[in-house]
């Protein structure tokens, strides 16, 4: 028993160098995840999608990925070829790096009114009476 405390001990010392000079490579990938932005598409490409924001004055360009679904507004699959400038969308993203990634874009209807707007017309006549005394 007393021959082992020394050799695990010289063990431990002859190791401790390698454990010093090993190195270890750490890759930290950083990606925000955002609930929803919400805009009217400005333009669609084959790899991006750029929307003109409520709340942004300028427009704000989304890349898209194979993986980027486009849905309704009751989650029915949308074709992309059916996506156009003009109509609004929420887009849901990730952020990687200084790139917006869109996950998913719910596209919504435009609704249209048909109506005429209602006018309403007012006439007003005002009679005047003047009285004037004989003499």
């Amino acid at each position: 028993m007393k021959k082992l405390i020394p050799m695990v001990l010289t063990a431990a010392v002859l190791s401790m160098p390698c454990a010093l000079f090993a190195q270890q490579e750490t890759t930290v990938v950083r990606t925000t995840t955002s609930t929803e932005n919400m805009g009217t598409i400005s333009e669609v490409g084959p790899d991006n999608i750029i929307i003109q924001s409520q709340t942004s004055t300028t427009p704000l360009r989304y890349n898209s990925t194979k993986s980027t679904t486009y849905v309704d507004e009751n989650g029915n699959p949308v074709s992309i070829e059916t996506v156009r400038s003009g109509l609004p969308v929420t887009v849901y993203y990730t952020r990687d790096g200084d790139r917006m990634v869109a996950d998913k874009v719910v596209v919504r209807k435009i609704t249209t009114t048909t109506e005429k707007p209602m006018i309403h017309e007012r006439t007003e006549t005002k009679t005047r009476t003047i009285e004037t005394e004989t003499k």
